[in-house]
């Protein structure tokens, strides 16, 4: 069953991604927010499955990973899920509509960063626990220590105002899909990963 838990979450985190890049992409923000949440939903099983099947001498990295991904669902749950119902199905002020509103890039933009922020640290954790042994893991190892290096990024730019309301959107839907191209290949490998993990 455990082996099944990794296998299934990271497949349902690839379905989750595939699906918010073509959201992105034909415009479609509230599928967009809705595949997020999966991808949050998807996100822990597969970390945990890292701390799992992990080897002893670095088990430690593995629950760092679980802890951070356990901060990002939450953080990541809660912007998404005000954005389908909150400011989806309500009249907001405009006071609260710059701080609610998604593509305000006000205060729930930027935990969404945050939220990103905390899930590039979950996955160079996952990464550290990773003992390549086939060239599929070499890559996984490599996919996810990379990921890992958006922390940077994801935590600083809302602090320096890197986004504003007024950008052009198609930089920032370039961007998503970017980091969908990146992301994609994890959860493909990751899914490879488990599969071949002994109970």
């Amino acid at each position: 069953m455990n082996k099944k838990i990794g296998v299934y979450g990271s497949a349902v985190n690839f379905i989750a991604v595939l699906c918010f890049a073509l959201s992105m992409l034909f415009g479609f923000d509230y599928g967009s927010y809705f595949c997020s949440m999966f991808i949050a939903f998807s996100f822990v099983p597969m970390m945990c499955g890292y701390a799992y099947f992990s080897e002893k001498n670095v088990k430690l990295s593995g629950y760092v990973s679980v802890a951070f991904a356990t901060v990002y669902a939450a953080i990541i749950l809660l912007v998404y899920f005000a954005q389908l119902t909150t400011v989806r199905l309500n009249h907001l002020t405009q006071q609260a509509t710059v701080l609610l509103d998604f593509q305000q890039c006000g205060l729930l933009f930027n935990y969404d960063l945050l939220g990103y922020a905390v899930m590039s640290l979950a996955t160079f954790f996952a990464g550290l626990t990773v003992k390549p042994q086939l060239q599929i893991d070499k890559w996984l190892k490599y996919l996810l220590m990379v990921h890992g290096a958006f922390f940077i990024s994801c935590l600083l730019f809302p602090m320096l105002g890197i986004f504003k309301a007024d950008s052009p959107a198609w930089i920032g839907v370039a961007i998503l899909e970017f980091w969908c191209l990146l992301f994609c290949p994890i959860s493909i490998l990751s899914f490879l990963h488990f599969s071949k993990c002994q109970e």
